[in-house]
């Protein structure tokens, strides 16, 4: 409202600048005026964000923005999938802001079932019910998803946490509680990347990590089962959004199914997009 006022206010000068001076002068009052006129408007943005705007007050109108222009303009896919989802994809990802899957994939709605947790970790059946394996569950033996895509990315809090963990005993932490179930990924970096530096070690931990949780994936007797009949394949993703890159491999089941559980397993169709 204040805003407005000084708006109107600059306006009334400006009309009153323009029939009492020299048009050459008039030009220049004009170039101050719409100068003074951004200057206030800046400051009016500037003092609501520092005092706090409603952060949902953009949410709406994100929404409205989707129902305006991918809702009703495709009302009849959106009306099909009220009916029900058959999604191809199990998408499991970390709950890290910057890495969203359906972003970075473009995922549409009813294309991928996902679940996301800290450090896109799969605990082995062995480790009982979460809610991860739950979500397992339910695309693999219901929905019959035809992928299951583990998606791992560069500066992952969740690794850095594991790789920062001197003990694996129970913490009263539910962070190292939760990515304990990563230790083999641990080990095995710590075996082999220990001369380099912890930075790079996180980074060789982050690939490792996505691919534990595939041999994981084959711990739950019904995905091993999928696995076997080629109905079902596990594939690993590496998403790094320092340069913007995208790693993309899938778990040999053949040449790894019968060592799996030693930590030994086999990887086929690399691809890296960029």
């Amino acid at each position: 409202m204040l805003t407005r006022v000084c708006i109107l206010f600059l306006m009334s000068i400006l009309h009153n600048l323009i029939h009492r001076i020299p048009p050459a002068l008039s030009l220049k009052a004009l170039g101050e005026t719409l100068r003074m006129t951004q200057e206030l408007t800046n400051n009016k943005l500037k003092s609501l964000n520092q005092n706090g705007s409603d952060p949902f007050n953009e949410m709406k109108h994100r929404f409205l923005s989707f129902k305006k222009n991918k809702f009703l303009e495709d009302l009849e896919c959106f009306q099909n999938l009220a009916n029900g989802q058959a999604p191809k994809f199990m998408v499991i990802a970390c709950a890290d802001s910057r890495v969203c899957p359906s972003t970075i994939l473009g995922f549409q709605p009813g294309e991928a079932f996902m679940v996301r947790n800290v450090a896109n970790l799969v605990p082995p059946v062995e480790n009982g019910p979460t809610e991860t394996n739950a979500a397992l569950e339910f695309a693999v033996n219901a929905l019959e998803v035809e992928n299951i895509l583990v998606i791992g990315h560069s500066c992952c809090g969740g690794i850095r946490a594991l790789m920062s963990m001197e003990h694996e005993e129970n913490s009263s932490s539910f962070i190292r509680s939760w990515v304990v179930v990563g230790k083999n990924a641990r080990s095995s970096t710590k075996a082999v990347a220990s001369n380099l530096s912890f930075d790079q070690q996180c980074r060789h931990c982050e690939k490792e990590s996505i691919n534990r949780s595939m041999v994981n994936l084959l711990t739950y007797p019904w995905i091993q089962e999928r696995v076997a009949k080629e109905v079902l394949s596990i594939h690993g993703g590496y998403y790094n959004f320092v340069d913007c890159t995208f790693e993309k491999w899938t778990l040999d089941y053949h040449e790894s199914s019968s060592e799996g559980k030693s930590g030994k397993f086999s990887l086929k169709d690399r691809e890296f997009w960029c």
